[in-house]
């Protein structure tokens, strides 16, 4: 691994354990402040994959899925009390969707970054973010919360997550965790158009950098 990767490893580790801190705290009724860091991952990604090639964004990846693995396993082990109940930080089901979910989206979004990656500048990036961002989310909340999927670790009690109510609070009567998931979606997809911008402008200076050394 070359010490040019160095950069990409560390942003992409301080995004996963500075996400996996923030999905703690709330941000209004559908939201945590996780949501609005985590996908930054893909950004790093689209960046290394564009300078140093597909290659190099997988073992970024892997360091990301690593440090997400073992923040979760320490999140397991972190008992929180709260209305009367000790529940751990992190459950399983959050681990296992959260691990899977992260390494799966992001495999994607270089695989995707690579077919596109001879047309337009902005197109790699974006196509690849959406897709993997949109998967992503499937994933992780389908594994974390869905009730068809409580088999996964039947101790892991989401029934909150099942609680019907509207829609974002104004649409159709589904469960909890499909609001957290639509609104953790557009938060991505939101962010994916905003940070072609700064993917644009890292890309061209690293490049420039790469050329005069």
């Amino acid at each position: 691994m070359t010490r040019s990767y160095i950069p990409g490893i560390l942003a992409m580790a301080i995004i996963v354990v500075a996400s996996n801190v923030l999905v703690q705290f709330l941000y209004g009724n559908w939201l945590t402040w996780g949501a609005f860091t985590y996908p930054l991952a893909f950004l790093v990604t689209d960046i290394m994959n564009r300078v140093y090639g597909a290659s190099a964004a997988r073992r970024v990846v892997l360091v990301g899925f690593i440090t997400g693995v073992v923040c979760s396993l320490i999140g397991t082990q972190i008992m929180i009390e709260g209305d009367g109940f000790v529940y751990p930080a992190v459950t399983v089901r959050i681990a296992i969707g959260s691990g899977i979910a992260f390494l799966v989206a992001q495999l994607l979004d270089v695989s995707i970054f690579g077919l596109l990656r001879d047309g337009a500048w902005w197109r790699a990036p974006l196509v690849s973010t959406l897709v993997g961002s949109t998967l992503d989310t499937a994933i992780f909340f389908s594994v974390a919360f869905s009730g068809a999927l409580a088999w996964i670790h039947p101790a892991t009690d989401v029934q909150w997550a099942g609680e019907l109510v509207p829609l974002l609070g104004v649409g159709s009567v589904l469960p909890l965790w499909v609001s957290l998931a639509v609104a953790d979606w557009a938060v991505k997809l939101s962010i994916a158009l905003i940070a072609l911008m700064p993917f644009r402008l890292i890309v061209v200076r690293m490049m420039s950098t790469q050329r005069a050394a």
